[in-house]
């Protein structure tokens, strides 16, 4: 009997939409919600064991023990039919998390799939209204401390705003929502439900690094930005597809991680600094919650003279113990060194990758 629903339970994730985990589309899922019908992998599986029994009842494919009772349930449900249930009206911005996105975004999407049932009744939506407020963990500029601080998101206004005074009539600052950039970064921070927020003040990049107690809260905030600046968009761009509005509501970085620098004559003591990849440019800090770079790389084509060489032009010296490899530009090259060779052959192949498209597939 055992081995029967077993050998069922394999030709179940056969089928359309089975054959990935249900919530973040990782290939071949181990696990089943057997309760609500769908095949999740082992990192889904995890966060659906923290709902409760109540919510979700999870078993392994292969090693646990099913009833006929259950593997018939499976057969009469599904990946594709629980998404038309749960995900009926997930709106366009909402951001749906990959297997590669932080805990925060896959638990809160689980949650409020199965949980909250949040895409069951649009009027659940709150951060589709085009505001919101309330308090977030701001880090101070020039303090390296994190202050409670109230912020106000307006749609009509294009705005974000913080204050310093929660009964301060005029915001300690003010960002046009159509100039931001908001990603998740708590690995900086150190904290789970850590948020970046960066824009381009006087032609430099600055940085907002804030977080928030709750997990819910904080992804709120951050569909709430995308679904303002999607709302904008559209109304600024009526005949685009709303597809490529989706593409550029915020961009993740590529890659981020410490290397030393050397400077431009190549002479200079190499510093160790914080890289970040966002799309074409590449910035490098002293500390990774700086507010500014200390410099910003603009990354062209091959053809123009942009690439990376492992190693270093004759006469210029080497990190003691490093892994170096130079990054020529039109303008400059710059002398880089990794920790390790591994870190070496990642940088170089992801910004190969940048500066050759050919190169991507």
């Amino acid at each position: 009997m055992a081995e029967k629903n077993k050998n069922a339970l394999l030709d179940l994730k056969k089928r359309p939409g089975n054959h990935v985990c249900a919530d973040c589309g990782k290939h071949d899922p181990d696990f089943a919600a057997y309760n609500i019908g769908i095949f999740i992998c082992k990192e889904c599986a995890d966060i659906h064991k923290f709902l409760g029994r109540h919510i979700s009842k999870v078993k392994s494919v292969k090693v646990d023990e099913w009833t006929d009772e259950e593997v018939e349930f499976m057969a009469s449900n599904g990946n594709l039919i629980a998404k038309r249930k749960y995900e009926r009206y997930v709106a366009p911005c909402y951001k749906k998390p990959g297997q590669r996105d932080y805990p925060i975004l896959r638990e809160q999407w689980i949650r409020a799939k199965y949980e909250r049932k949040e895409f069951m009744d649009e009027k659940q939506q709150t951060y589709l209204l085009g505001r919101k407020e309330g308090f977030l963990w701001k880090r101070g500029k020039d303090d390296s401390r994190f202050q409670s601080r109230r912020f106000i998101l307006d749609e009509e206004e294009n705005v974000i705003k913080y204050y310093v005074d929660p009964s301060a009539k005029e915001p300690k600052a003010a960002l046009k929502l159509s100039d931001i950039n908001v990603t998740f970064c708590p690995d900086k921070i150190g904290n789970p439900n850590g948020m970046q927020i960066s824009y381009m003040k006087d032609d430099v990049t600055r940085n907002l690094f804030v977080y928030s107690d709750d997990g819910q809260d904080i992804v709120d905030w951050f569909n709430a930005i995308r679904s303002a600046k999607f709302n904008r968009m559209k109304i600024e761009n009526p005949g685009a597809n709303k597809a490529d509005l989706v593409d550029h509501l915020n961009t993740d970085y590529t890659k981020e991680g410490f290397l030393y620098k050397s400077g431009p004559r190549g002479k200079e003591a190499y510093k160790k600094r914080w890289f970040s990849l966002e799309s074409k440019k590449l910035k490098y800090y002293s500390d990774p919650l700086d507010p500014h770079p200390k410099g910003e790389i603009y990354l062209g084509n091959k053809k123009d003279g942009y690439t990376t060489r492992e190693g270093l032009p004759a006469g210029i010296h080497t990190h003691n113990g490093g892994f170096s490899f130079t990054l020529a530009t039109p303008g400059r090259d710059y002398y880089l060194s990794a920790e390790t060779e591994e870190s070496r052959v990642d940088w170089m192949d992801i910004l190969n990758k940048t500066v050759d498209p050919t190169l991507k597939n």
